[in-house]
């Protein structure tokens, strides 16, 4: 089985070519939970694999989270993704890429920075309070896509600092709180300057802190553009794993177009030769 290591901006994810592999979709998840584990396998946030297209798209990509289950859609992924269709030639410059959540659109920018039209947000709620253990944390909610992909945006003051093992814990509580019946990424952020933010994302399947996510940050410069906090042209977001550009064409309250851009790195290029896979 051959298979393509990418990250995004830090993301990082293995890349399957079912089109040429032919593997039975229901192995996907059992593969994603055995290629993701870090210590025992090649290590990744997610496994994405490429199947045909049902409709009219270029292909179709199916997203694993690393816990094996199926997710809607993932921003840092679709833009890796998009290098992924043009260098093998899938598609061209500007492809179409069908995932759960819906159609994605992306842009080869240059050799190594993407640009994607994120899926619309199809629920927002601006002001959405939340409660962790006696304490009341200012929050909004967004889904991306149908079926929604859920975010919330949790700002915090001071957030470079925050101590990580508190900040884990209070993320994970959010994650699983009873206000987001679909679990929850919580994406801590901070405006640190005129269209700058820092941002922190605990991701559900993951379970952890992942160095960077398309689709929060997409999710958090909605929310401050909406409130008026950022321009919602070149906002700039800063994670762990490096920077993130956000632009927004916005009509009134409605959001047209939501596009992420970032620089995308091929890791590796090889054959899965993992023998856990053939017991």
């Amino acid at each position: 089985m051959q298979f393509w290591k990418m990250n995004g901006a830090g993301n990082d994810f293995i890349i399957i070519d079912n089109i040429r592999e032919q593997i039975p979709v229901e192995r996907f998840g059992d593969l994603a939970r055995l290629l993701c584990e870090r210590h025992l396998s090649i290590g990744a946030d997610g496994l994405m694999v490429v199947e045909p297209a049902r409709g009219d798209a270029d292909y179709r990509m199916l997203f694993y989270n690393s816990d094996g289950s199926l997710g809607e859609m993932c921003g840092n992924g679709a833009r890796c993704i998009c290098r992924y269709g043009y260098e093998n030639r899938l598609a061209g410059e500007v492809q179409r890429v069908e995932t759960t959540a819906g159609l994605v659109t992306g842009r080869r920018i240059d050799r190594r920075r993407y640009q994607i039209r994120l899926n619309d947000p199809t629920t927002v709620r601006l002001n959405a309070p939340i409660e962790v253990d006696g304490t009341v944390y200012d929050c909004a909610y967004v889904e991306l896509g149908n079926p929604g992909l859920p975010h919330a945006a949790v700002p915090i003051s001071g957030l470079r600092a925050y101590p990580d093992r508190a900040l884990f814990d209070l993320g994970r509580r959010m994650r699983y709180h009873p206000a987001f019946p679909k679990g929850a990424n919580v994406n801590f952020y901070e405006v640190t300057g005129p269209d700058q933010v820092y941002e922190r994302t605990y991701e559900r399947g993951v379970e952890d802190f992942t160095y960077a996510c398309g689709t929060g940050t997409g999710s958090v410069v909605t929310v401050l553009t909406l409130q008026g906090k950022v321009s919602g042209t070149g906002v700039r977001v800063t994670m762990p794993g490096g920077e993130l550009i956000v632009d927004i064409d916005r009509r009134g309250n409605e959001i047209e177009n939501l596009l992420l851009t970032g620089p995308t790195n091929i890791v590796a290029k090889g054959e899965v030769t993992d023998e856990e896979l053939c017991d």
